[in-house]
C-alpha cells in the first residue's frame, strides 16, 4: 500500500514534520480533526471530550473487543483559527512517553484539495525515536487514508 502520508525525521533532532494532501477542501479536512463524530470514525476511537476553541481540551479512549481500555490520550488546545490552524499538546496516558506539542497547519490548494502539515516537537530525541520504533509511520498513514475515505462522502 503506497504510503500518502510523508513523516520526516530529521536525525538528532526532537521534531517530526509529517505532510498529506487530501482530496478534499480544506473545510472538510479542518472539520475532519474538530468535529468529534468525524474524529471518533476515522481515528477509531472514542471522543470523551474536544473543545474545538482556543483553550479548549480534548481526550481520547480507545478499547478491545472486550471493552478494555488500550490507549487514552489528552491534551489542550492553546491556538485555534478554523480552517488554518491548531496548535495543541498530545499526552498519551499510562505510557513512558512525555507530553508533546503539535502544530498543524491546514493550506487550501485548490477549491477540491488541501494539505495537512504537522510539526510534532518532542521532549527529547530518546522519545521521538521510541515512538518511531512503533507502527507510527503506518498507523498515521492508515488513520489519514480512512480520513479521506469518510470525509468525502461528505462533499
Amino acid at each position: 500500500m503506497e504510503r500518502k502520508t510523508r513523516v520526516h525525521a530529521e536525525e538528532g533532532k526532537q521534531e517530526l514534520h509529517i505532510t498529506r494532501e487530501f482530496d478534499l477542501p480544506v473545510e472538510l479536512l479542518f472539520k475532519a480533526y474538530v468535529d468529534p463524530e468525524i474524529v471518533s470514525q476515522w481515528m477509531g476511537t472514542k471522543v470523551l471530550k474536544l473543545e474545538s476553541r482556543q483553550h479548549g481540551g480534548w481526550r481520547f479512549e480507545t478499547s478491545d473487543p472486550h471493552g478494555n481500555i488500550v490507549f487514552q490520550s489528552n491534551g489542550v488546545i492553546h491556538e485555534f483559527i478554523p480552517n488554518q490552524k491548531i496548535t495543541r499538546t498530545f499526552e498519551m496516558e499510562n505510557t513512558p512517553f512525555a507530553v508533546q506539542l503539535e502544530f498543524l497547519d491546514f493550506e487550501k490548494l485548490t477549491d477540491d484539495t488541501s494539505r495537512l502539515q504537522m510539526h510534532i516537537v518532542f521532549k527529547s530525541v530518546a522519545y521521538r525515536d521510541q515512538l518511531l520504533q512503533l507502527p507510527f509511520v503506518q498507523g498515521i498513514n492508515m488513520a489519514h487514508n480512512r480520513l479521506q475515505e469518510i470525509v468525502i462522502q461528505l462533499k
